[in-house]
């Protein structure tokens, strides 16, 4: 029988921002138990039209699962645990496995399965940040660190082998809007035990400095709120308590009462007014009550900051909301940063804003938001706290991963070790290194359904957004002539040439001269009159149109 290893499988969150999913494993190659760490998703951009997420491909989880003995979730980001309801059926179909949150993190889930009509129940256990428990061959201690929302953890996951420190996001806050600043002892201390390797964010490594506390932006934002003379909108993360917290510290501070917009938004702060976050505020202001307070009054708290057009920023700067609205000598203020990929949207929802005679503020203007993950220096003091041998940069598109790679060399961390996802590499015994590449990549939520492009018909759905669908129907009678005109509907195909010819009558044509092109005894072969038909739609669709729809062609024999 081989020996045992240690080893760490990234099957999402490496080499791109987003779906975060991590495996660990201990035991020999034929025989490993796992834990999984965070179950997150990204979001789908234009090329995926009608997908409502993208999740990690969980080919190899899937084949272990019989050996999995826990999920931990870091923290209640949707990138870090946005993707348990949907794929926690396919790696505990029985329902038993342990998912490890904090309160925080399994009230927002339970809150999400609420919200899902035939979510599966989770077999959810709570822990405190700082507690330790075993799955398994492993024992994890959880380590309260600093993020853009409340109680997230680094993990130090030891086995007889060593231990790993993940530390999942962070960074190093000295002054938080809420919760307890990171434990630099517990790292120490888990430093002075021995680290064999540090897996840690990469976000911000590309940025020299430490990142400004959150009491600077509730700063920033209290005084854009006192000098505004009409109403205050902040649009940032919903997920963001403790920056929900600043403004609505530093609304009551000004005399203003403060609403809140947006389903996600209410949901958090439900969750986090039971566990205490929101202690010491007044009420929130209802939405039948909006119309009652002088502008002058209010503060409104909504999502939208990512340009997302059913979004509660982007209905009040088209006017859609029934009991809210905003004029002109108003304040909108970015709480929050631009993710990659948003900026089109983002910019048409400020551009309408700013035509309504609104102040846009923005990070840069003032200091209104802050990042939650670590700067250079705040990764120096990490190497320092926990002096690991091997460094693992992960959490990160390649330009971070390279960065925090270099920096991890440069401080002295003996074996950097650049991976990838679907890379598994050996920790220990002997030098680390890369021994196996696993199935991994996306797969994606369409409504009710989870599958890749082709189990979802994705791929045929964006060559309908690029070039239209003609569908063609064609009656042979038992003389395999016509019974009658062929039928033909087309969709998003313009309806003239450059000369001004109907479309839809050229591919008619052409599908009628197809048929009769072929010998009547050889129509038999339905499967023949299929392809003609369908060549020939194509065909003078390319020559008329420079374009190939797609074509569906039915023939029958009556």
């Amino acid at each position: 029988m081989s020996m045992d290893e240690f080893v760490f499988v990234p099957l999402g969150g490496v080499g791109e921002i987003g779906m975060n999913l991590a495996m660990y494993g201990f035991g020999p190659a034929e025989k490993r138990e796992w834990i999984v760490v965070d179950c997150g998703v990204t979001f789908p951009g234009p090329a995926l039209p009608g997908v409502d997420l993208v999740l990690p491909d969980i080919r190899f989880l899937e084949s272990e699962r019989h050996n999995v003995r826990a999920m931990i979730i870091t923290h209640a980001h949707e990138d870090h645990y946005g993707a348990v309801l949907a794929l926690y059926p396919r790696i505990s179909p029985e329902g038993t496995l342990p998912v490890h949150a904090t309160a925080f993190t399994a009230g927002l889930l339970e809150a999400k399965a609420e919200s899902e009509p035939g979510a599966p129940k989770v077999a959810v256990t709570v822990f405190k940040p700082g507690d330790t428990f075993r799955a398994g061959s492993f024992e994890i201690e959880t380590v309260s660190v600093t993020h853009s929302i409340p109680e997230p953890v680094s993990l130090a996951i030891t086995t007889p082998l060593g231990t790993v420190l993940h530390t999942g996001d962070w960074k190093d806050d000295d002054e938080p809007a809420m919760g307890p600043r990171t434990d630099r002892n517990a790292f120490k201390k888990i430093g002075d035990r021995g680290v064999l390797a540090l897996v840690c964010d990469s976000t911000n490594a590309m940025r020299e400095g430490v990142s400004p506390s959150e009491k600077e932006v509730g700063e920033g934002l209290r005084k854009v709120i006192e000098r505004a003379e009409g109403r205050v909108a902040v649009t940032t993360f919903s997920s963001n308590v403790g920056r929900i917290r600043s403004i609505a510290e530093a609304a009551r501070d000004c005399g203003r009462e403060v609403l809140l917009l947006g389903r996600s938004i209410k949901r958090v702060v439900d969750v986090a007014t039971d566990l205490g976050y929101f202690e010491g505020l007044p009420p929130f202001l209802a939405e039948e009550d909006f119309a009652h307070v002088p502008r002058s009054k209010v503060v409104i708290v909504l999502t939208g900051s990512q340009g997302e057009s059913r979004a509660a920023l982007a209905k009040l700067a088209r006017d859609e909301m029934r009991d809210v609205a905003l004029t002109a000598g108003d304040t909108v203020v970015y709480s929050s940063r631009m993710i990659p990929g948003n900026e089109k949207a983002v910019l048409e929802t400020k551009n309408r804003l700013i035509d309504m005679g609104i102040e846009v503020i923005e990070d840069g203007d003032e200091l209104v938001h802050v990042s939650g993950h670590p700067r250079r220096n705040e990764l120096r003091e990490m190497y320092k706290w926990t002096r690991p041998a091997i460094g693992i940069p992960v959490h990160g598109e390649a330009a971070h991963l390279s960065a925090h790679g270099k920096l991890m060399a440069e401080c002295g961390i003996r074996d950097v070790i650049p991976v990838r996802n679907g890379d598994l590499v050996r920790l220990a015994p002997g030098a680390p290194e890369v021994v196996d590449d696993v199935p991994h990549g996306q797969i994606f939520k369409d409504g009710k359904l989870i599958g890749d492009e082709e189990e979802l018909g994705v791929k045929d759905r964006r060559r309908l957004s690029f070039a239209g669908h003609v569908a063609v129907s064609v009656v042979l009678n038992r003389h395999h002539e016509m019974i009658a005109d062929p039928e033909l509907v087309a969709i998003g195909v313009p309806e003239t040439d450059a000369l001004g010819e109907d479309l839809e009558d050229l591919m008619y044509d052409a599908a009628v001269e197809a048929v009769e092109s072929i010998p009547r005894a050889r129509r038999r072969d339905l499967d023949l009159v299929q392809r003609a038909v369908h060549s020939a739609v194509r065909a003078v669709a390319r020559d008329a149109w420079g374009k190939k729809p797609l074509v569906t062609v039915l023939v029958s024999s009556a």
